[in-house]
């Protein structure tokens, strides 16, 4: 497997975060529904929140431990 050049890299990602908010949207509007409907938040509503915590989880973990080698 070769190593991708900038910009397959670029595409990649941009590709990455529309189906990432592409998934956030769907389930959102499952969350709402499914809410209005019986009342109760199902399991859209713990992948939702999870996907989300794990993104921001990561993120910042990343942003630390960049931060800590630059010094």
């Amino acid at each position: 497997m070769k190593k991708m050049d900038e910009m397959e890299l670029s595409i990649s990602l941009k590709a990455i975060k529309w189906a990432w908010a592409y998934t956030v949207l769907f389930l959102a509007i499952w969350v709402i529904y499914e809410f209005i409907q019986t009342r109760i938040f199902g399991l859209a509503f713990i992948l939702l929140t999870s996907q989300n915590l794990v993104l921001i989880g990561i993120q910042s973990f990343l942003k630390w431990k960049l931060g800590k080698d630059e010094k």
